[in-house]
């Protein structure tokens, strides 16, 4: 196992870049501390892949450095950096039984029988897969050789840390709750450093206890899976954790005071000085709008209304902006016109898509 620290990193795959879009990774400094189980989270192109490849040592960062424990490896190959890499789709020996595919990493590494023995089927017994120990991977489904390629990343004791790159995309939906609780609780169990990368935010809030949200090439926040909620860093983080997604809308505030299109609502702390120039927006989660057949707060159509068990969501109309509320189960709303009314201090404010911290 090993602490993994980013230093000054940065990436870029065209020559000489200059602006802040010519890299694929915008500089950052980055600790993951030992045996932690972290999620890297974000769309499609943010630079995900090409983070976890710079860790693995698949890809050299073109600027700064890569430490594990302290030391240098950015130009120490990937065999070298003792790392195990799980991928989008299942990487096995389909000539071999589930038990040799197992046990291949660690006769490379010369242990004996017995240790082999033990150690693949202590893993076989966590991934529920002891009694296919003996068939060949061919005649199995592509999610039981995922579980392979899942049991192989596990199996050697001396890793320096274990990174998955989307690992359930092959995945039965049916399966992937119990495989996502199956691997939070081997990695409890070994305690190892664990990297899983995904665009999936139930996949990362199941398994890591520290999220790293990224967007278009940069990390906009580290946190909690509750802290990303409660207080998004970015209207990005906002948007993409939580269903539905946080509600931004444009606007101007002075001192305790958003003035949101022609309606003006109360904020728990005051904004004396934000910043010339940046774009001021708001953002409200759907669960902190309470509905009012009216009185003060933003008028709003609300068009549909979903129930979906234990609460209901009301898609509706704020002047030239959609606006989702959450509702309690038993909550008495219909079609038709009313007043969505923000709680004042879960109200963010954002300058250029950045937290701003008011001020009491």
């Amino acid at each position: 196992m090993a602490t993994i620290k980013l230093d000054q990193l940065a990436h870029a795959y065209r020559p000489n870049p200059q602006a802040p879009s010519d890299y694929a990774l915008r500089p950052l400094n980055l600790e993951w501390r030992d045996g932690g189980a972290y999620a890297l989270l974000g769309p499609s192109g943010c630079g995900k892949t090409t983070l976890l490849n710079i860790i693995s040592g698949l890809v050299r960062p073109s600027e700064g450095r890569v430490l594990f424990d302290g030391r240098d490896v950015t130009d120490v190959p990937t065999e070298q950096r003792n790392i195990a890499q799980v991928f989008q789709f299942p990487v096995v020996y389909d000539t071999m039984t589930v038990y040799e595919n197992l046990a291949f990493p660690l006769r490379n590494r010369g242990m004996s029988r017995s240790e082999v023995d033990g150690r693949v089927r202590e893993i076989a017994a966590m991934l529920d897969m002891s009694a296919e120990l003996n068939r060949r991977a061919s005649r199995l489904t592509a999610d039981a050789k995922q579980k392979i390629s899942l049991g192989r990343g596990l199996v050697r004791n001396d890793v320096a840390a274990v990174l998955f790159d989307e690992p359930l995309t092959v995945i039965d939906p049916a399966l992937k709750w119990q495989l996502r609780s199956q691997l939070k609780q081997l990695q409890a169990r070994v305690g190892r450093t664990m990297i899983y990368v995904t665009h999936d935010q139930t996949e990362a809030m199941t398994f890591a206890d520290t999220v790293v949200v990224m967007f278009e090439g940069e990390v906009v926040q580290i946190g909690t899976p509750a802290e990303l909620f409660a207080r998004p860093a970015h209207t990005f983080v906002g948007y993409f954790i939580g269903s539905p997604g946080m509600n931004v809308l444009p606007a101007r505030v002075e001192g305790d005071r958003a003035q949101v299109g022609g309606s003006t609502i109360r904020l728990a702390q005051g904004y004396p000085r934000l910043p010339d120039g940046e774009r001021i927006e708001i953002g409200i989660r759907p669960e902190d709008l309470r509905f009012a057949a009216s009185g003060e707060g933003l008028p709003i159509r609300i068009s549909r209304v979903d129930d979906i068990g234990r609460i209901k969501i009301a898609r509706a109309r704020f002047e030239d902006h959609d606006l989702n509320l959450v509702l309690p189960e038993g909550a008495q709303v219909a079609t038709g016109a009313g007043v969505a009314v923000p709680v004042p201090d879960r109200v963010h404010v954002y300058a250029g898509g950045h937290l701003v911290e008011g001020e009491a």
